[in-house]
């Protein structure tokens, strides 16, 4: 499967999870002879499961695998993995991400190259307004999730909103 196939199942999935009224990252798990091994998306919002990112919702989808499954396979989502999806990769020995935009927000990108990962940048303009659609329309819920306190000063002093 080439990337630009990839990389479409995972915005399919990114749609979906903003249909649904959640945050739309999604990821698809494909082997390297292009089977689908699993795909899904964030469904913090959908499921009140603060786990349950674009990629560790693929994980959960793929079910149990053996260990050789991950070998050669190709981690595809929309958006930059966040530290606990990069360490969800690097656990499972998935040799490449290649991801959708990493403007919105700059994951682990550096410490998976650092393990060996082959990390791929496709700068895709529809990841990326996608995002910037969902964090214009819903910042708080944006700031949740990925772990931003947003401080409020009044004249009675600070008070912190998530």
């Amino acid at each position: 499967m080439n990337d630009s196939k990839g990389l479409a199942i995972a915005f399919e999935e990114a749609k979906l999870s903003y249909q649904e009224g959640g945050i739309p990252i999604g990821a698809a798990l494909i082997a390297s002879d292009g089977t689908v091994l699993g795909r899904g998306h964030n469904m913090r919002i959908q499921n009140g499961n603060p786990i349950l990112h674009g990629e560790t919702s693929t994980l959960q989808n793929a079910g149990r695998l053996p260990a050789t499954s991950y070998k050669g396979s190709t981690m595809y989502t929309t958006l930059s993995p966040c530290d606990m999806c990069t360490g969800a990769c690097l656990l499972y020995g998935i040799s490449r991400v290649v991801i959708g935009e990493n403007k919105t927000f700059l994951g682990g990108e550096a410490y998976l190259k650092q393990r060996g990962v082959e990390v791929l940048i496709a700068d895709d303009t529809e990841c990326r307004e996608l995002m910037e659609k969902f964090i214009a329309e819903k910042p708080e819920v944006w700031n949740e999730d990925i772990g931003v306190e947003k401080r409020v000063y009044s004249k009675e002093g600070a008070q912190t909103l998530l």
